[in-house]
């Protein structure tokens, strides 16, 4: 087992550490969930056991190699241009892998990371300026008005709206959609969403770290080959066109599509023509139908109101216009905000 040492630049809320005991009795008193995962990081295991976040099927437990997990922050640092002395946020559940690897970037690379709550709203109380930070779009939303501290921004966990994309579009920080799961040891890709990112390049599609080799399945699926991330090829749920060696689109997800009257639908696409228009929280999903077999369903968070049919109907295909709109007063969500689709559908 190899021993993994704190880089001598690590500072954690303005505090230096001699040792690794001495960041451990630190956290043990004021930082317990980070605490609970440096236990597990500085124990004798080759592995970290790592759940995850259950936004598209049940939670499970798996093992992630710590030598891989510092292979991602050391890319992530690259990639970034994120060297020692970078200063970072974590806005993020230290249970979840996204909240894990903002502390091992900070131990492995030496930067100078704050943790504030994971709250929906993480800037609020913040007035010092940071270098890096990663969010999920509804943490993003949120923090608009103060989205200037953040240098470098990953947003992950959602797609991004055509509202909030507006919203960014001139901000200076350099923002980018983030793609990975907790089997890819968070992100393998990213695409630039405002000007700030895309610097004159014109880049709409998500480009892959180096090192990883990218195709599909026959279900138009993405595999991932990251031998430096994992021990095996990755077969994903996640529809995708390969643009090319190092570039994808993402479409949605296998395991939502829609199959009304034998046509076969794909909800996020469906979901990215409606946020032009509908500005609360929604996802399209299908229904049983007795006729189609499956019929496009509107689910909208919040309460009741009256559906500009006419509009939809400009920017939706005959066979994508919802055949029902049904509003629930909360949505569930994971810890990181991730919209629980199949379990906010048993409310109904």
């Amino acid at each position: 087992m190899k021993k993994f040492s704190l880089h001598k630049c690590f500072v954690l809320n303005d505090k230096f550490f001699f040792n690794t005991d001495n960041l451990l009795d630190y956290t043990k008193l004021y930082l317990p969930e980070v605490h609970i995962f440096l236990i597990e990081w500085f124990d004798a295991s080759d592995f970290i056991k790592v759940k995850t976040s259950g936004s598209t099927g049940k939670p499970k437990l798996i093992e992630l190699k710590k030598e891989y997990m510092v292979n991602s922050a050391l890319a992530t640092g690259l990639f970034f241009d994120l060297p020692d002395k970078t200063t970072a946020l974590l806005c993020m559940p230290v249970k979840y892998i996204a909240g894990k690897m903002m502390l091992v970037r900070a131990m492995v690379l030496g930067w100078q990371l704050d943790v504030v709550e994971a709250a929906s709203n993480p800037l609020k109380n913040v007035k010092r300026k940071y270098d890096f930070m990663a969010m999920v779009p509804l943490q993003l939303y949120n923090s608009i008005d103060k989205i200037y501290l953040v240098k470098k921004l990953i947003v992950g966990g959602g797609a991004v709206s055509d509202d909030l994309m507006s919203k960014i579009k001139n901000v200076s920080t350099e923002i980018f959609a983030s793609y990975g799961m907790t089997e890819t040891i968070t992100h393998i890709a990213v695409k630039p969403l405002n000007l700030a990112a895309i610097k004159n390049k014109k880049i709409q599609n998500y480009s892959v770290f180096p090192n990883i080799i990218i195709a599909k399945d026959q279900r138009d699926c993405l595999v991932i080959d990251a031998p430096k991330l994992s021990d095996k090829k990755i077969i994903t749920n996640d529809l995708v066109d390969i643009i090319s060696n190092n570039e994808f689109e993402w479409k949605g997800r296998f395991d939502n599509i829609i199959n009304s009257g034998g046509i076969k639908l794909i909800p996020e696409q469906i979901e990215a023509k409606l946020s032009k228009i509908i500005k609360q929280r929604f996802f399209i999903t299908g229904l049983p139908d007795d006729v189609l077999g499956e019929k496009v369903v509107l689910i909208i968070e919040g309460a009741n109101f009256t559906i500009d049919f006419s509009a939809i109907n400009e920017i939706l295909s005959k066979y994508e216009v919802p055949k029902r709109v049904l509003f629930i007063d909360h949505f569930f969500e994971t810890a990181t905000k991730k919209i629980l689709r199949h379990k906010t559908l048993d409310l109904i």
